[in-house]
C-alpha cells in the first residue's frame, strides 16, 4: 500500500507519499480500507518531531479515518467485511489501509456520507470525554471553549448547546466568531482584541464559566482559573501556548475548582473503547437527528497531505480539513 511517511521532522515537505508494507490485523482488530482521514493538530506536532506515536502504534500520522472493513482479525465479532465505518486511531490514518482495534470502530452515523464521517471520531471522543465524562457539563451551565472555530471547538459548541448549556467561545477574527455564532455560540470573544477573563465575567454577571475546554495550555492557565465559576472545572487538552504555567492555588481553593489535563492517543484500549461506546450512545443520535454535524472546511487528496498541513498551519480554516483516499472517488 501507500502511506504518508515522515522522512525527518520538519515542515509540510517532511510528509512523503511512499510505498510501505500492508498492515496485518492482530487479535481483536480489523483492517480498514481508508476512504478518508482527517488532519489534526497532533499530526502537525508529530510531523515536527514533538509527538511520537505510543509504543506499538503505527508510525504514520492520522488519528481518525473512515472507510470499509476488508478483513477481520482473530476474535472480532459484531462487525463484517464490507461494513462502512469511521474509527478513532492511535496512528496510521494517512494511509490506504489501517488496522484498527474493534473497540475503536463506529458505524457511520445516519445521514452522514462516508468521507465526511472521517472528521467525526477524534473531535467527538475528545469533546465528549472531557466536557461530559470528566467535567460533567450540565444544562444551564456556561461552557467556555477556546479555539471555537477549530474542529474541536465546532464540535464542543454544538454538543454544549445540545445539552442546554450556554456556550462562550474565543477566536481570532470576526469571521471565525460569526461562524461560531452560526453553530450556536452565545458569547463571542476575539482573543486578539479582548481579555477573555474580563469578557466572560461581564457576560455572566461576575459568575464565570462552569466548564472551560482549553487547547492553549500554559499561556492561558492563570486567566482560565480566574475565569472559572465557583465549583468550576477546567479541562486542558492542548499545549499550543506552552507547557509550564503558574497556578494560583489560593484562587483555585477559593473557588473549590478543579483542573484536569487529559490526552486521548496514549490511553489504554479499554479506556478508548469506553469513550467510543459513550460517543456512540450519546453523540451519534444527535448527529443522526441533525442537531450536531461535522464542520468541514477543505478536502485534499491523501497523497497531498503536505498541502493540507499548509492549510492547517495558515490558521484560516474553520472546522476540519479532510484527506480523501483514492477509493473516495
Amino acid at each position: 500500500m501507500h502511506a504518508i511517511t515522515i522522512t525527518e521532522p520538519g515542515g509540510p515537505e517532511a510528509l512523503v507519499w511512499a510505498e510501505v508494507p500492508d498492515p496485518v490485523p492482530g487479535e481483536g482488530e480489523v483492517l480498514v480500507e481508508v476512504v478518508a482521514a482527517a488532519v489534526n493538530r497532533a499530526d502537525v506536532l508529530q510531523r515536527q518531531g514533538f509527538y511520537d506515536p505510543p509504543p506499538g502504534a503505527s508510525r504514520y500520522p492520522g488519528l481518525e479515518c473512515s472507510g470499509r472493513i476488508t478483513e477481520l482479525g482473530p476474535g472480532v465479532s459484531g462487525w463484517a467485511v464490507g461494513d462502512e465505518v469511521c474509527a478513532l486511531l492511535t496512528g496510521g490514518g494517512y494511509a490506504e489501509k489501517v488496522a484498527v482495534p474493534a473497540g475503536q470502530l463506529l458505524p457511520v452515523p445516519d445521514g452522514v456520507d462516508l468521507v465526511t464521517a472521517a472528521g467525526l471520531p477524534e473531535v467527538a471522543c475528545t469533546v465528549w470525554s472531557n466536557v461530559f465524562m470528566v467535567a460533567h457539563l450540565r444544562p444551564g451551565e456556561t461552557l467556555l471553549v477556546h479555539g471555537g472555530a477549530s474542529g474541536i471547538g465546532t464540535m464542543a459548541i454544538q454538543l454544549g448547546k445540545a445539552v442546554g448549556a450556554r456556550v462562550a467561545v474565543t477566536a481570532g477574527s470576526a469571521g471565525k466568531l460569526a461562524r461560531c455564532a452560526e453553530l450556536g455560540a452565545d458569547i463571542l470573544i476575539d482573543y486578539r482584541e479582548q481579555d477573555f477573563a474580563e469578557e466572560i465575567h461581564k457576560a455572566t454577571d461576575g459568575t464565570g464559566a462552569d466548564v472551560i475546554l482549553d487547547i492553549v495550555g500554559a499561556k492561558y492557565l492563570d486567566r482560565n482559573v480566574k475565569s472559572l465559576a465557583v465549583n468550576g472545572r477546567l479541562a486542558v487538552i492542548g499545549m499550543q501556548g506552552g507547557v509550564k504555567g503558574e497556578l494560583n492555588l489560593a484562587t483555585l481553593l477559593g473557588k473549590r475548582a478543579a483542573v484536569t489535563a487529559t490526552s486521548l492517543r496514549a490511553r489504554p484500549l479499554g479506556e478508548k473503547a469506553a469513550i467510543v461506546a459513550a460517543v456512540r450512545e450519546h453523540v451519534w443520535p444527535l448527529i443522526a437527528a441533525g442537531r450536531v454535524r461535522a464542520v468541514v472546511d477543505q478536502q485534499f487528496p491523501l497523497s497531498e497531505a503536505a498541502d493540507a498541513h499548509r492549510a492547517l498551519d495558515s490558521g484560516t480554516h474553520v472546522g476540519k480539513i479532510l484527506l480523501r483516499g483514492a477509493s473516495a472517488g
